[in-house]
Protein backbone atom coordinates (compact mmCIF):
# COMPACT_ATOMS: atom_id res chain seq x y z
CA UNK A 1 0.00 0.00 0.00
CA UNK A 2 1.24 3.13 -0.83
CA UNK A 3 1.42 6.36 1.46
CA UNK A 4 -0.95 8.57 -0.10
CA UNK A 5 -5.11 9.68 0.19
CA UNK A 6 -7.50 7.49 0.00
CA UNK A 7 -11.18 7.28 0.27
CA UNK A 8 -10.51 5.71 4.09
CA UNK A 9 -9.39 8.60 4.82
CA UNK A 10 -12.63 10.25 5.44
CA UNK A 11 -13.72 7.56 7.68
CA UNK A 12 -14.81 7.95 11.47
CA UNK A 13 -13.95 4.76 12.95
CA UNK A 14 -10.84 2.07 12.22
CA UNK A 15 -11.22 -0.36 9.19
CA UNK A 16 -11.16 -3.88 10.95
CA UNK A 17 -7.87 -4.21 8.56
CA UNK A 18 -6.28 -2.00 10.86
CA UNK A 19 -7.32 -3.17 14.46
CA UNK A 20 -4.73 -6.32 14.34
CA UNK A 21 -2.45 -3.71 13.67
CA UNK A 22 -3.15 -1.54 16.52
CA UNK A 23 -3.60 -4.64 18.75
CA UNK A 24 0.13 -5.41 17.96
CA UNK A 25 0.85 -1.29 18.38
CA UNK A 26 -0.62 -1.32 21.26
CA UNK A 27 1.84 -3.85 23.20
CA UNK A 28 4.56 -3.45 21.17
CA UNK A 29 4.84 0.17 22.13
CA UNK A 30 2.98 0.12 25.53
CA UNK A 31 6.07 -2.48 27.02
CA UNK A 32 8.92 -1.01 25.30
CA UNK A 33 8.55 2.37 28.05
CA UNK A 34 9.62 0.02 30.72
CA UNK A 35 11.94 -1.36 28.63
CA UNK A 36 13.79 1.74 27.22
CA UNK A 37 14.33 2.37 31.27
CA UNK A 38 15.97 -0.70 31.41
CA UNK A 39 18.19 0.21 28.74
CA UNK A 40 19.18 3.38 29.75
CA UNK A 41 20.26 2.03 32.88
CA UNK A 42 23.42 0.93 30.85
CA UNK A 43 23.52 2.92 27.58
CA UNK A 44 24.16 6.18 26.63
CA UNK A 45 20.53 7.77 25.09
CA UNK A 46 21.71 8.96 21.34
CA UNK A 47 24.06 5.59 20.75
CA UNK A 48 21.09 3.52 21.87
CA UNK A 49 19.14 5.21 19.40
CA UNK A 50 21.61 5.12 17.08
CA UNK A 51 22.02 1.16 16.94
CA UNK A 52 17.69 1.12 16.95
CA UNK A 53 17.55 3.65 13.72
CA UNK A 54 20.51 1.53 11.87
CA UNK A 55 18.88 -1.38 12.63
CA UNK A 56 15.47 -0.56 12.28
CA UNK A 57 15.95 0.83 8.27
CA UNK A 58 18.59 -2.12 7.44
CA UNK A 59 15.76 -4.38 8.30
CA UNK A 60 12.56 -2.95 6.62
CA UNK A 61 14.98 -1.86 3.60
CA UNK A 62 15.71 -5.70 3.40
CA UNK A 63 11.87 -6.28 4.11
CA UNK A 64 10.63 -4.11 1.18
CA UNK A 65 13.31 -5.48 -1.09
CA UNK A 66 12.35 -9.00 -0.66
CA UNK A 67 8.81 -8.24 -1.36
CA UNK A 68 9.59 -6.32 -4.50
CA UNK A 69 8.48 -3.05 -3.38
CA UNK A 70 8.95 0.01 -4.40
CA UNK A 71 12.12 1.98 -2.29
CA UNK A 72 13.23 4.66 -4.74
CA UNK A 73 11.73 8.11 -3.50
CA UNK A 74 9.54 9.95 -6.50
CA UNK A 75 11.06 12.94 -7.82
CA UNK A 76 9.98 16.55 -5.86
CA UNK A 77 9.28 14.55 -2.68
CA UNK A 78 12.27 14.49 -0.80
CA UNK A 79 11.60 17.74 1.23
CA UNK A 80 8.86 16.40 2.58
CA UNK A 81 10.42 13.30 3.49
CA UNK A 82 13.11 14.85 5.37
CA UNK A 83 10.80 17.03 6.94
CA UNK A 84 8.63 13.87 8.39
CA UNK A 85 11.57 12.13 9.20
CA UNK A 86 12.41 15.19 11.49
CA UNK A 87 9.58 15.24 13.48
CA UNK A 88 8.83 11.97 13.41
CA UNK A 89 11.72 10.42 14.29
CA UNK A 90 14.84 12.70 15.15
CA UNK A 91 12.99 14.88 17.59
CA UNK A 92 10.69 12.31 18.71
CA UNK A 93 13.71 10.09 19.59
CA UNK A 94 15.67 12.81 21.38
CA UNK A 95 13.20 14.06 23.65
CA UNK A 96 11.95 10.73 24.24
CA UNK A 97 15.05 8.95 25.40
CA UNK A 98 16.80 12.17 27.40
CA UNK A 99 13.08 12.68 29.02
CA UNK A 100 12.59 9.00 30.18
CA UNK A 101 15.37 9.51 32.33
CA UNK A 102 14.64 12.26 34.39
CA UNK A 103 10.79 10.39 34.97
CA UNK A 104 9.26 7.14 35.54
CA UNK A 105 8.85 4.99 32.29
CA UNK A 106 4.90 4.71 32.64
CA UNK A 107 4.43 8.64 33.81
CA UNK A 108 6.52 9.48 30.59
CA UNK A 109 4.83 7.54 28.50
CA UNK A 110 1.50 9.33 30.25
CA UNK A 111 3.01 12.86 28.78
CA UNK A 112 3.17 12.22 25.36
CA UNK A 113 -0.21 10.76 25.31
CA UNK A 114 -1.37 14.46 24.84
CA UNK A 115 -0.85 13.34 21.06
CA UNK A 116 -4.88 13.87 20.26
CA UNK A 117 -4.80 17.82 21.42
CA UNK A 118 -2.24 18.70 19.35
CA UNK A 119 -3.27 16.51 15.95
CA UNK A 120 -6.98 17.25 16.61
CA UNK A 121 -5.92 21.16 17.06
CA UNK A 122 -3.53 20.62 14.01
CA UNK A 123 -6.06 18.38 11.90
CA UNK A 124 -8.66 21.30 11.99
CA UNK A 125 -6.17 24.15 11.13
CA UNK A 126 -3.56 22.42 8.59
CA UNK A 127 -5.77 19.57 7.25
CA UNK A 128 -9.41 21.09 7.23
CA UNK A 129 -10.97 17.90 9.24
CA UNK A 130 -14.48 18.32 10.41
CA UNK A 131 -15.07 17.38 13.98
CA UNK A 132 -18.41 15.29 14.71
CA UNK A 133 -19.92 14.65 18.27
CA UNK A 134 -18.15 11.32 18.03
CA UNK A 135 -14.75 12.90 17.42
CA UNK A 136 -15.10 15.37 20.17
CA UNK A 137 -16.19 12.19 22.56
CA UNK A 138 -13.52 10.44 21.92
CA UNK A 139 -11.64 13.24 22.15
CA UNK A 140 -12.56 14.35 26.08
CA UNK A 141 -12.42 10.62 26.76
CA UNK A 142 -9.05 9.97 26.17
CA UNK A 143 -7.68 13.10 27.42
CA UNK A 144 -9.55 12.48 30.54
CA UNK A 145 -7.91 9.23 30.89
CA UNK A 146 -4.46 10.84 30.79
CA UNK A 147 -5.20 13.25 32.76
CA UNK A 148 -6.12 10.69 35.55
CA UNK A 149 -3.02 8.68 35.21
CA UNK A 150 -1.39 12.12 35.54
CA UNK A 151 -3.05 13.49 38.66
CA UNK A 152 -1.37 10.93 41.35
CA UNK A 153 2.35 12.41 39.61
CA UNK A 154 1.71 16.20 39.74
CA UNK A 155 3.73 16.35 42.57
CA UNK A 156 6.77 14.63 40.89
CA UNK A 157 5.89 16.03 37.39
CA UNK A 158 6.56 19.73 39.05
CA UNK A 159 10.01 18.41 40.13
CA UNK A 160 10.65 17.04 37.17
CA UNK A 161 10.21 20.14 34.69
CA UNK A 162 12.58 19.51 32.23
CA UNK A 163 11.65 16.10 31.83
CA UNK A 164 8.49 17.12 31.56
CA UNK A 165 9.05 19.83 28.64
CA UNK A 166 11.04 17.45 26.67
CA UNK A 167 8.16 14.60 26.59
CA UNK A 168 5.74 17.32 25.82
CA UNK A 169 7.96 18.39 22.89
CA UNK A 170 7.86 14.73 22.41
CA UNK A 171 4.27 14.41 22.03
CA UNK A 172 4.54 17.71 19.57
CA UNK A 173 6.84 16.71 17.33
CA UNK A 174 4.83 13.11 16.86
CA UNK A 175 1.93 15.17 16.28
CA UNK A 176 3.23 17.37 13.57
CA UNK A 177 4.79 14.68 11.89
CA UNK A 178 1.08 13.05 11.94
CA UNK A 179 -0.19 15.84 10.28
CA UNK A 180 2.63 16.56 7.75
CA UNK A 181 2.30 12.76 6.92
CA UNK A 182 -1.04 13.38 5.63
CA UNK A 183 -0.57 17.08 4.34
CA UNK A 184 2.46 15.83 1.90
CA UNK A 185 1.99 12.22 1.10
CA UNK A 186 4.98 10.22 -0.04
CA UNK A 187 3.81 7.83 -2.46
CA UNK A 188 6.08 4.52 -1.54
CA UNK A 189 4.71 1.82 0.20
CA UNK A 190 4.70 2.08 4.33
CA UNK A 191 7.80 -0.46 4.57
CA UNK A 192 10.03 1.48 2.50
CA UNK A 193 8.67 4.87 3.77
CA UNK A 194 9.02 4.15 7.14
CA UNK A 195 12.66 2.62 6.23
CA UNK A 196 13.77 6.23 4.59
CA UNK A 197 12.55 8.26 7.62
CA UNK A 198 15.07 6.09 9.79
CA UNK A 199 17.98 6.27 7.24
CA UNK A 200 17.73 10.20 6.84
CA UNK A 201 17.24 10.50 10.71
CA UNK A 202 20.78 8.25 11.01
CA UNK A 203 23.37 11.20 10.65
CA UNK A 204 22.30 13.39 14.04
CA UNK A 205 22.83 10.79 15.76
CA UNK A 206 25.77 9.38 14.91
CA UNK A 207 27.22 13.36 14.96
CA UNK A 208 25.97 13.71 19.06
CA UNK A 209 26.62 10.20 19.77
CA UNK A 210 30.50 11.36 18.19
CA UNK A 211 30.33 14.78 19.94
CA UNK A 212 28.49 13.83 23.39
CA UNK A 213 29.14 9.95 24.26
CA UNK A 214 32.29 9.04 22.11
CA UNK A 215 31.97 5.94 24.45
CA UNK A 216 28.39 4.53 23.80
CA UNK A 217 29.07 3.15 21.26
CA UNK A 218 30.44 -0.39 22.63
CA UNK A 219 28.05 -2.96 23.56
CA UNK A 220 30.99 -4.05 25.91
CA UNK A 221 29.58 -4.16 29.45
CA UNK A 222 26.00 -4.16 28.64
CA UNK A 223 23.86 -6.77 30.77
CA UNK A 224 21.93 -9.54 28.93
CA UNK A 225 18.47 -7.79 29.18
CA UNK A 226 20.01 -4.57 27.82
CA UNK A 227 21.47 -6.07 24.68
CA UNK A 228 17.28 -7.89 24.53
CA UNK A 229 16.36 -4.58 25.25
CA UNK A 230 18.39 -3.12 21.88
CA UNK A 231 16.92 -5.81 19.85
CA UNK A 232 13.41 -5.83 21.02
CA UNK A 233 13.20 -2.00 20.02
CA UNK A 234 15.04 -2.59 16.66
CA UNK A 235 12.69 -5.83 15.72
CA UNK A 236 9.27 -4.95 17.56
CA UNK A 237 9.65 -0.86 18.50
CA UNK A 238 11.37 0.35 14.98
CA UNK A 239 10.37 -2.12 12.22
CA UNK A 240 6.93 -3.35 13.42
CA UNK A 241 5.59 -0.54 14.85
CA UNK A 242 6.40 2.67 13.06
CA UNK A 243 5.54 0.29 9.93
CA UNK A 244 2.03 -0.10 11.62
CA UNK A 245 1.79 3.45 12.55
CA UNK A 246 2.33 4.51 9.22
CA UNK A 247 -0.40 2.40 8.14
CA UNK A 248 -2.89 3.54 10.14
CA UNK A 249 -1.83 7.21 9.77
CA UNK A 250 -2.38 7.48 5.97
CA UNK A 251 -6.23 5.36 5.98
CA UNK A 252 -7.97 7.59 8.38
CA UNK A 253 -8.34 11.27 9.77
CA UNK A 254 -5.28 12.49 12.40
CA UNK A 255 -7.94 12.74 14.65
CA UNK A 256 -8.80 9.13 14.47
CA UNK A 257 -5.51 7.94 14.47
CA UNK A 258 -4.28 9.76 17.52
CA UNK A 259 -7.08 8.38 19.38
CA UNK A 260 -6.01 4.76 17.65
CA UNK A 261 -2.69 4.61 20.08
CA UNK A 262 -4.02 5.93 23.24
CA UNK A 263 -3.94 2.13 25.26
CA UNK A 264 -0.33 2.78 25.73
CA UNK A 265 0.65 4.52 27.96
CA UNK A 266 -2.06 2.45 30.38
CA UNK A 267 0.01 -0.32 28.84
CA UNK A 268 3.04 1.08 29.60
CA UNK A 269 2.03 2.12 33.02
CA UNK A 270 0.74 -1.52 33.98
CA UNK A 271 4.00 -2.86 32.22
CA UNK A 272 5.98 -0.51 34.49
CA UNK A 273 4.03 -2.17 37.66
CA UNK A 274 4.68 -5.78 36.48
CA UNK A 275 8.73 -5.33 35.93
CA UNK A 276 9.33 -2.56 38.62
CA UNK A 277 7.13 -4.03 41.26
CA UNK A 278 4.93 -0.42 41.51
CA UNK A 279 0.97 -0.81 42.71
CA UNK A 280 -1.80 0.21 40.46
CA UNK A 281 -4.13 3.20 42.37
CA UNK A 282 -7.67 3.51 41.78
CA UNK A 283 -6.90 6.63 38.85
CA UNK A 284 -5.27 3.91 36.86
CA UNK A 285 -7.96 1.75 36.43
CA UNK A 286 -10.22 4.76 35.86
CA UNK A 287 -8.13 5.96 33.40
CA UNK A 288 -8.06 2.60 31.49
CA UNK A 289 -11.93 2.81 31.65
CA UNK A 290 -11.64 6.28 29.89
CA UNK A 291 -9.26 5.36 27.41
CA UNK A 292 -11.24 2.10 26.46
CA UNK A 293 -14.56 3.98 26.04
CA UNK A 294 -12.44 6.49 24.06
CA UNK A 295 -10.77 3.55 21.80
CA UNK A 296 -14.36 2.47 21.22
CA UNK A 297 -15.29 5.26 19.42
CA UNK A 298 -12.59 4.88 16.40
CA UNK A 299 -13.09 1.23 16.77
CA UNK A 300 -17.08 0.43 16.94
CA UNK A 301 -18.73 1.43 13.52
CA UNK A 302 -21.54 3.95 13.70
CA UNK A 303 -25.05 2.56 13.65
CA UNK A 304 -26.19 3.38 10.25
CA UNK A 305 -29.62 5.16 9.47
CA UNK A 306 -32.22 4.07 7.06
Amino acid sequence: MSVRNSATQHASTLPPSALLLLAGLTLGWGFNWTVIKVVLEDMAPLSFRLWCLLGGAAGLFALARANGLACRVPEGQWQRLCLIALFNVVLWNVFVVFGVRLMDSGRAAILTFTLPVWSTLGGIWLLGERMNTRKWLGLVLGVGGVLLLVLPELHSIGEAPLGTMLMLGASISWALGTLFTKRWPVTLPASSFTAWQLLLSIPPFVIGSLWLEPEGMSFAGLGVWSILGVLYNIFVSFMFCMWAWTRIVVIVPATVSSLSPLLIPVIGVFSGMLVLGEKPQWTDFGALLLVCLALATVVIPPRRTA
